[in-house]
């Protein structure tokens, strides 16, 4: 009698690996903003109402939401929007991502903010691989 067992690897489609690649990136983006307030001297830089080289004005907060929206929405609409649309959005968006990430880290010395942005930047490069090879349908 075979008692071995062998564990079913169900195949992912590349709408569920693109959302939960972008659901990652998230979590680090929200987790590096978070831990950016333990650093020394930064909730005084906050309260003098200035962030790196830019006033706090709602102007500020606006465009910093908008950055943080489109990743956010790319976690739904990775998974719902049509491939033919899809596609170009994740490599789009994707592309444009990482230099915002890069931009992030100006001026940062400190080893977590460096692994973040690493790793950040690994996650949009999977995004973009993952839809530029995006599988082809054959009509005959």
């Amino acid at each position: 009698m075979d008692t071995q067992n062998t564990l079913e690897d169900i195949k992912v489609g590349v709408k569920q690996k693109l959302s939960a690649l972008w659901a990652s990136l998230m979590f680090i983006i929200i987790y590096l903003d978070y831990f950016h307030l333990y650093m020394p001297g930064k909730m005084a830089e906050i309260q003098t109402g200035r962030v790196f080289e830019f006033g706090i004005t709602q102007g500020f907060l606006l465009v910093a939401l908008s950055v943080v929206m489109i990743p956010a929405l790319m976690i739904f609409l990775s998974a719902a929007l049509p491939a033919k649309i899809n596609r170009p959005a994740n490599i789009i968006i994707g592309v444009v991502n990482i230099p915002c990430v890069l931009f992030n880290l100006a001026g940062e010395s400190w080893i977590h903010m460096v692994l973040g942005a690493v790793v950040e930047v690994v996650l949009l490069c999977l995004i973009i691989r993952y839809a530029w090879k995006w599988p082809r349908v054959n009509h005959d």
